[in-house]
């Protein structure tokens, strides 16, 4: 059996094997530091997300506790009766003040 009297050290296969596994350990590592940072959006209690802004295809996912919740937009624009509530002004520094009516 000529495999089995090979020395290791001259088989280049080996070398790669090991490569591959310090890649996976490396990619497990960030892949647990993504899910555990505190910026992730969806760590928090309440989330609201918004895809695809005002196009006929958005989509509002709201997340409250463990309980999630998607709105997904038929296209249309809504309509109902209903009278003037007030004013909203923007202000220089971007700020916005509702006066009612």
């Amino acid at each position: 059996m000529r495999l089995l009297d090979e020395d290791e050290s001259m088989n280049p296969a080996l070398s790669a094997v090991n490569l591959v596994d310090v890649f996976l350990v490396l990619i497990a590592a960030l892949l647990i530091a993504i899910a555990q940072n505190p910026l992730n959006p969806f760590m928090s209690e309440d989330v609201t997300v918004i895809k695809n802004e005002g196009k006929d295809n958005m989509e509002i996912i709201v997340k409250k506790g463990d309980k999630i919740e998607t709105f997904k937009s038929e296209g249309q624009t809504g309509s109902g009766t209903g009278k003037k509530a007030g004013t909203a002004y923007e202000m220089a520094d971007g700020s916005i003040i509702y006066v009612a009516e």
